[in-house]
């Protein structure tokens, strides 16, 4: 732990879940001078923008504000614009800090592609048990990246007062030099989107064989709406077994039924108050039923692949003869 960025670097190795509110405060309003002055935010990596894929990873928080000029975004944020827009980070961070009400906030970037749900609790598990003013993520250089953080709210409003004046222009490092910070060490989770070629390398790592289907799932998630974790490696076994068993178009056709099945459960356990309360408790209800729609549609190829070897009749022809 050190009080300035030039300082020893020690890492958090944070272990235990994260517990209590959050807010998150998302800086997207840069010039993005390396991409010609395109819209950073809203390229699109993986099927989605930039800036949705980290509203994805920041998803628990109990505030999303995004600085930034209005936009559609695939999920609710709060908007705010720091004065004057262009400003600057300290400027936006300031900004976004004036709608956030948790004790704990994340600050990030909108530029980060692989920023993931796991990183930003490691962030908040390593705040919690550090007693630091913040946990700041470091890339594979081990240099601080303060826009991928969680900081104490009361830590950064003291900073920015005691800078003082107008923030417009300041580096951030005014800010994160007078604060104590502990450090979280993800490669991955650091890479960030300054250059076209970063963007091409973002795109071609989410296009790997072993990224491709889970970075697909989200995307289609994330498209229509859905926060719902269910067991792919069920359901791509069931679609096979639909395929191998009865035809193959059957796949595809099966899973959709077992998705509408399992939202008309779900609906039903909401309507009757058989789920928990709230967004965690729809979740939690819609997993199950999905769960529950697939074992019974699991139950139902089998059955069809093995009735004719179940009902089948012996050859007379080849019963041996009576013992007696």
């Amino acid at each position: 732990m050190t009080t300035n960025e030039g300082g020893p670097h020690p890492e958090s190795g944070p272990q235990a879940a994260d517990s209590g509110p959050y807010d998150a405060v998302v800086l997207a309003g840069g010039g993005a001078a390396r991409l010609g002055g395109a819209d950073k935010p809203g390229v699109r990596v993986g099927g989605r923008t930039l800036l949705d894929r980290v509203l994805a990873a920041c998803s628990g928080a109990g505030t999303t504000v995004v600085v930034a000029a209005p936009r559609p975004t695939a999920r609710p944020v709060v908007w705010a614009r720091e004065e004057p827009a262009g400003g600057g980070p300290l400027a936006a961070l300031d900004a976004g800090l004036r709608h956030a009400a948790a004790e704990r906030v994340v600050v990030l970037s909108a530029d980060l592609p692989f920023l993931g749900a796991e990183t930003v609790r490691s962030l908040l598990a390593g705040l919690d048990g550090s007693g630091a003013d913040g946990a700041v993520l470091t890339d594979p250089d081990g240099r601080d990246q303060p826009l991928v953080a969680a900081y104490r709210r009361d830590a950064l409003r003291r900073e920015i007062a005691a800078v003082g004046g107008a923030l417009a222009g300041l580096p951030l490092r005014r800010l994160t030099g007078r604060l104590v910070l502990t450090r979280v060490a993800d490669p991955v989770a650091a890479f960030d989107c300054d250059t076209w070629d970063d963007i091409a390398t973002a795109r071609a790592r989410i296009r790997e064989h072993g990224n491709v289907l889970d970075e697909w799932i989200s995307a289609v998630k994330d498209e229509l709406g859905i926060d719902l974790d269910v067991d792919t490696g069920a359901l791509l076994d069931l679609a096979r077994d639909a395929a191998h068993g009865v035809a193959r178009p059957a796949a595809p056709l099966t899973t959709f039924l077992v998705g509408y099945a399992a939202a008309q459960a779900a609906a039903r356990a909401s309507a009757t108050g058989d789920a928990a309360g709230g967004a965690a408790g729809d979740a939690a209800a819609g997993a199950e039923a999905v769960a529950e729609a697939t074992r019974k549609a699991v139950a139902l190829a089998a059955r069809w692949t093995d009735e004719d070897r179940q009902d089948a009749q012996p050859d007379p022809s080849r019963t041996p003869p009576d013992a007696g």
